[in-house]
């Protein structure tokens, strides 16, 4: 019989982990397939890594965890729980309950169709989320989506399941900088998605600030398309221009007026501009070269401290 991989991202999910565990217990009678929970404890700094050894305790065969030896980020720990995921299919999901269990019913039924490899959740709605959240979070879609050949679908979370081979592909992307929502578009296959209306955590409170969410928006920008380096070179060639227009201004000034010093000001603006420039530049591709470093230290994307 065919088996589900239940991958698990935690981290200091403790009061949630006993809600998502009965609520996929509940509909798991509804999918004819066998089951596996694969838990990665992020570094959670609450008793997540105590909840989860009871689990596997109560359903060794069952209920599987790894846990961290630091928490690595949310990305980290989705690759490490597909490294250690064995099923046919497998699926991502949040612990706090935000994605629907019951949606993975139909998830499976829609990839029983041999011509699609994956079914992703995209919301309905954000009701519930904060404006600005949402007003950022739909600025960001619009503006990768133009700057990136690999389209990223708005309001698509990464609670997807997926066939063994689409899986196997991804697992194939070892880079350090990950950013798994562009990366399940660049391996292609076909995808189809399932709306379902956004929900509120069933306990906890969320890890994903506003500053937080620009950072891996920034990560998204640098990771998937080369238009901030591209924007420094036109921005480059725009401050030159503006120089050699101020130069032969003040020449032409001095010729014929012979007065320097009234050009003061106006010298300075330009120096300014153009230092200002040359800051936000070096700022944008010392982000890439800051990425590139990671990238070649070649530093592993997690550490395990325990496994069950």
């Amino acid at each position: 019989m065919a088996k589900i991989s239940v991958v698990v991202p935690c981290y200091n999910e403790e009061e949630s982990l006993l809600f998502f565990f009965e609520a996929i217990e509940k509909i798991r009678p509804q999918i004819p397939t066998d089951f596996e929970y694969i838990f990665v404890n992020d570094g959670s700094r609450d008793k997540t890594l105590e909840v989860l050894r009871k689990l596997h305790d109560e359903n060794p065969d069952l209920v599987h965890y790894i846990s961290l030896s630091r928490n690595f980020g949310k990305e980290s720990a989705i690759y490490a729980g597909l490294i250690e995921a064995t099923g046919d299919y497998v699926t991502l999901m949040d612990a706090d309950l935000q994605d629907p269990p019951e949606t993975l019913i139909e998830m499976y039924r829609m990839l029983q169709n041999p011509e699609v490899d994956c079914v992703a959740a995209r919301r309905s709605d954000r009701s519930g989320e904060p404006w600005l959240r949402s007003a950022f979070s739909h600025l960001f879609y619009k503006i990768i989506n133009k700057i990136s050949e690999t389209p990223i679908i708005e309001n698509v979370r990464d609670f997807r399941l997926m066939k063994r081979q689409m899986v196997d592909a991804i697992l194939e992307l070892a880079e350090y900088n990950r950013f798994s929502k562009g990366l399940f578009t660049w391996v292609g296959f076909n995808t189809e998605y399932v709306a379902y209306e956004n929900h509120e955590r069933v306990a906890g409170e969320t890890h994903w600030n506003f500053f937080s969410l620009l950072k891996y928006s920034l990560d998204a920008f640098i990771n998937f398309s080369e238009l901030p380096l591209n924007l420094a070179i036109y921005m480059g060639l725009f401050v030159v221009f503006v120089d050699i227009m101020a130069v032969l201004f003040v020449i032409i000034r001095a010729f014929f007026w012979h007065d320097p010093v009234s050009g003061w000001a106006s010298t300075i603006t330009i120096i300014l501009f153009a230092f200002g420039t040359i800051l936000l530049m070096l700022g944008i591709i010392g982000k890439y070269i800051a990425k590139i470093f990671s990238e070649v230290k070649n530093r592993p994307i997690y550490i395990v401290k325990e496994k069950k």
